[in-house]
């Protein structure tokens, strides 16, 4: 099984057995012109900086930071949006990481952000450092989470099996009930029931679109571009995005910082009492750097 199927693997296994859920803002959808139509929550923080969560493959922007966001939206404006065909974000006939990172600035737009941090975990990182490079006037600051400057060569045997377990997964999604909004949103009953709701509101017969444009990303020929403060939150037991991998940014990205977190990849859920005060320092570290700037 490949690294990006054994991501997925792992999100459904840390559903199982979520941290407690409480306190998380009410979502909405949102129209974005040319676009389409996504979900977002917003702490509506108005005088804080903002900071947009990005998420990793396969789950939404509750699932992947539900966590984080009672403590963090104490200082800051915190915004989760949905990825473009990932629970309910944009429906779309292809998957790019360069699309996600232009519909977060869709986003900002919608809501008359002018600049934001954007943290990112996982693909979320790498769709992260996309919006820098596409909207350098935006992105004020940089937090990367469990990622890396690239996720997979693009292996040509590789990528027909992951292609292959993604069209055999289409079955189990015709089997499987779409989750109602009633079942997304009601994150003050059964956590475990909300959890797994999230993760199958997500078709896991995309898996194969999402290992292709994933395998595209490689950003390690402009790392040393990046002119916004950076924070890395490096998950030292990662067996998916290795910790050698993900010290590639913080050598790579000019003034990065490093925060280390004791856990696997999906330390942002399944350690979070580790990860969230490592991940809100090196929010409040970027935010620091960026309003001295």
């Amino acid at each position: 099984m490949s690294s990006r199927f054994a991501t997925v693997r792992r999100g459904i296994g840390h559903a199982v057995h979520p941290c407690p859920v409480s306190g998380l803002p009410t979502g909405r959808r949102l129209d974005l012109p040319g676009r389409g139509q996504t979900y977002i929550t917003d702490s509506g923080k108005a005088d804080g900086p903002v900071v947009f969560l990005l998420h990793s493959v396969s789950t939404t922007g509750l699932l992947c930071w539900y966590p984080v966001i009672p403590l963090l939206e104490r200082d800051f404006r915190v915004i989760t949006m949905d990825h473009r065909l990932h629970g309910r974000g944009i429906a779309s006939d292809t998957f790019e990481l360069d699309d996600c990172a232009d519909d977060v600035v869709a986003v900002a737009d919608a809501l008359g952000i002018d600049s934001f941090i954007a943290a990112g975990f996982s693909m979320g990182g790498g769709i992260a450092q996309l919006a820098w490079q596409r909207h350098q006037s935006r992105v004020a600051g940089l937090v990367l989470c469990s990622t890396g400057p690239y996720f997979s060569s693009i292996d040509p045997d590789r990528l027909l099996l992951e292609q292959r377990i993604g069209r055999a997964l289409t079955v189990v999604d015709r089997i499987l009930p779409t989750p109602s909004e009633r079942a997304l949103d009601n994150s003050s009953g059964n956590a475990v029931r909300w959890a797994l709701a999230q993760m199958a509101s997500t078709p896991l017969g995309l898996q194969g679109a999402f290992a292709e444009a994933m395998a595209r990303f490689d950003s390690r020929d402009w790392l040393g571009d990046i002119t916004a403060p950076t924070a890395v939150v490096v998950s030292t037991h990662d067996k998916i995005v290795q910790p050698e991998r993900q010290q590639l940014l913080v050598d790579g990205i000019p003034g990065a910082q490093r925060f280390d977190v004791a856990g696997g990849h999906a330390c942002c859920v399944i350690g979070a009492e580790k990860f969230v005060p490592e991940f809100t320092a090196a929010v409040r570290s970027v935010s620091r750097s960026a309003l001295a700037v």
